[in-house]
C-alpha cells in the first residue's frame, strides 16, 4: 500500500474518532505538535523508522515524551501505530491529519515567500486582497518565508497553485527570451 493511502486512512480514522469523542480541536493541536517533533528531530525520525528498536521501547519513548502534553486518545493512537508497525509513517500521517482538519474547517493555507520580511501592514493588505479575490476561503492561514534569492517581489502558493511575481523569475524569463533570440529581427 502506498504511503499516501496509509497516511490518509490513519489520519481519517483518527479524525472520525476525535469528532465522535468531541476532541477534534485538542487532537488537531496534538497532531501539529507531533508533526513538528517528528520532522524537527532527525534522531526522533530515525528512531521511528528503525526496525531494530522494539515496539515496547518506542511506546515507552512516546509515553515519556508526550504523556503529560497530549490527550489520552493521542497516546492510545500512537501505541496503536507502533503495535501495527506504522510508526514510520507518523510524519505523513500527522501532516495528512492537519491537512484534513484544515479542509474540514474551510481554512486555506497560503505560503508567501518574499526577499525580505513583510511588514504587518503589507501582510494585512495581502490578506485583504486574497479574501477579495474569492480564490480562497474566508479563513486564511498565512505562512511567510524569506528567500533573499528572489531579489524582490513575492511567490504566492495555495491550493496547488503558484504565482511567481519575483524579480528573479522575471529576470529568468528575460534571460530565456534573449537566449531564444525573440528580440532579434532577421531580414
Amino acid at each position: 500500500m502506498s504511503v499516501i493511502r496509509i497516511a490518509t486512512r490513519y489520519a481519517k480514522s483518527l479524525m472520525d474518532l476525535a469528532i465522535e469523542q468531541g476532541k477534534l480541536d485538542k487532537i488537531s493541536a496534538d497532531m501539529q505538535m507531533l508533526h513538528k517533533a517528528v520532522t524537527g528531530s532527525r534522531d526522533f525520525h530515525n528512531m521511528l523508522k528503525s526496525p531494530i528498536i522494539h515496539a515496547d521501547k518506542k511506546n515507552a519513548v512516546f509515553s515519556a515524551l508526550f504523556k503529560d502534553k497530549v490527550d489520552t486518545l493521542t497516546i492510545t493512537y500512537l501505541a496503536l501505530l507502533v503495535n501495527k508497525g506504522r510508526e514510520a509513517y507518523l510524519p505523513e500521517i500527522t501532516a495528512e491529519f492537519v491537512r484534513q482538519h484544515k479542509a474540514m474547517q474551510h481554512i486555506t493555507t497560503v505560503t508567501v515567500t518574499t526577499a525580505a520580511e513583510m511588514s504587518d501592514s503589507v501582510l494585512a493588505e495581502l490578506r485583504k486582497q486574497l479574501l477579495a479575490s474569492g480564490a480562497t476561503t474566508e479563513k486564511l492561514d498565512v505562512v511567510t518565508k524569506v528567500n533573499p534569492e528572489l531579489i524582490g517581489g513575492f511567490v504566492l502558493e495555495f491550493d496547488q497553485k503558484r504565482y511567481d511575481a519575483s524579480v528573479a523569475n522575471k529576470l529568468e524569463v528575460l534571460r530565456n527570451n534573449f537566449t531564444k533570440n525573440f528580440y532579434i529581427k532577421e531580414f
